[in-house]
């Protein structure tokens, strides 16, 4: 009895061992991957940062301003003026008013459907 229980525990310490074994490399490549993606975020974010100093610095009033000037044949771009702008109270809303009308309208109850 006391060799099957040794054999038995022996047994368990092995299958443990395997298990564990193989829990580790498991975690490894976890750990692995998740660096790669930690890397692959932060050269993105730089690309990002990249292109938004490229955008700020593609978007320079001057700059556009020149552009319209240059291409003033083809495109008929005027420079823009306050006055060109309008204000909010010049904006026509709907009249609360007014009723909404529905054509074709289905017609809902709330009562429950009876079977």
């Amino acid at each position: 009895m006391r060799t099957v229980l040794s054999i038995l525990a022996a047994a368990m310490v092995i299958a443990l061992s395997v298990w564990a074994y193989q829990e580790n490399y498991r975690t490894q490549a976890m750990i692995g991957e998740t660096e790669r993606l930690q890397r692959e975020i932060g050269d993105a974010r730089a690309r990002l940062s990249v292109l938004k100093a490229e955008w700020a610095y593609l978007n320079r009033p001057d700059r556009l301003r020149d552009l319209a000037e240059i291409n003033y044949n083809d495109l008929q771009l005027l420079p823009l003026r306050p006055d060109q702008f309008g204000r909010v109270e010049q904006v026509a809303y709907p009249s609360v008013e007014e009723p909404i009308t529905f054509e074709n309208a289905v017609e809902v109850s709330l009562e429950e459907a009876k079977p």
